[in-house]
């Protein structure tokens, strides 16, 4: 059985099939919903039923409280419909957005690389192309695995029949560990996307700032890649923070690139460098560090996208408000 779902104020119409959460329905249609954990837990996704009825699902009474069920909200992520329903829901229209309905893909790996000792490069050559907005990421289906677990595309929008995938090692992990030792070269695998909201803001024609740290590299990447590729003017500056020399990746592609664009400067940071283990003459520190040296400490007038551990997100965003960089430029 299918269902119809209104949401408002967007007058957008979806099918809902029975036993599919609205979320899942509004993605696949191209209808993007504000959400985070996809699993009920962060209430992200509340929205409020106008009309109709629903299933909650597998809603936490944290995310989702008695109360708020009483007043007719529901988490997006873990309700079905049971009737035919409308919705109201907080959707910002932003007009850098590109819709990409999420679907199901099959592929194959193509090639895998240790990039540094923690982190595999997986690049996975698809039956059927994929458009998606650089930033996105996939939900990939790791075998003995439950639930699929989320990684950014690190290849241009570009390329459209091979995804590159960046899987940092996380000891004791779950899924992780499968990947870094069970995955091999001509292996099927399955993964459903693309998701997210993390991508540049074109039309505001400003300097862009990315502050990528270890594995979160990977969005960056493929920002910076589609701009260079589709002719962006503005300056763009690359700041990628590791621990040390051996956990610099990619440094000979950002290099050419900073040669073949007059716009592009690629700037890589360690925070601990060790003298013993060779020269070093480039940025030492962390992230922000070499942000703020870079720009004298003010960077009024640019946008910045940010991605990383917690710890390098907080000091980036302290030293961008810090050089008058305020919320409304900061992804």
């Amino acid at each position: 059985m299918t269902y119809q779902l209104t949401i408002e104020p967007i007058e957008e119409l979806v099918d809902v099939a029975d036993g599919q959460t609205l979320l899942d329905a509004c993605l696949r249609a191209g209808v993007w919903l504000p959400h985070a954990c996809g699993h009920g837990l962060c209430g992200t996704c509340k929205v409020q039923v106008l009309e109709g009825d629903v299933e909650h699902g597998d809603a936490s009474p944290f995310a989702l409280m008695d109360l708020e069920r009483d007043e007719g909200y529901t988490l997006a992520c873990s309700a079905t419909a049971t009737s035919d329903v409308t919705i109201e829901a907080d959707v910002d229209e932003d007009p850098d957005a590109v819709s990409r309905p999420v679907r199901d893909f099959t592929g194959t790996v193509a090639r895998l690389e240790h990039l540094t000792a923690d982190i595999l490069g997986i690049w996975i050559s698809l039956d059927e192309p994929i458009e998606f907005q650089a930033g996105q990421y996939v939900n990939l289906h790791v075998p003995g695995v439950d639930r699929p677990r989320a990684f950014s595309i690190a290849s241009s929008p570009s390329s459209e029949k091979e995804i590159e995938l960046h899987v940092r090692l996380v000891p004791g992990g779950e899924a992780t560990p499968r990947l870094h030792s069970e995955l091999a070269v001509g292996d099927q695998v399955r993964f459903s996307g693309p998701y997210g909201r993390f991508f540049v803001r074109r039309s505001a024609a400003k300097p862009m700032l990315f502050l990528a740290g270890g594995s979160g590299l990977s969005s960056p990447k493929s920002m910076v890649l589609d701009l260079l590729e589709t002719g962006y003017e503005q300056p763009i500056t690359l700041i990628h923070g590791v621990r040390t020399a051996n956990d610099v990746y990619f440094a000979e592609e950002f290099t050419a690139l900073e040669a073949a664009h007059e716009n592009f400067t690629y700037v890589p940071v360690l925070s601990e460098h060790d003298p013993t283990a060779g020269e070093w003459d480039g940025e030492t520190g962390f992230v922000n560090e070499a942000a703020e040296r870079r720009f004298d400490g003010s960077f009024k007038g640019m946008s910045a996208y940010l991605c990383g551990p917690p710890p390098m997100i907080e000091a980036c965003i302290r030293s961008l408000m810090k050089g008058r960089l305020f919320e409304r430029d900061i992804f």
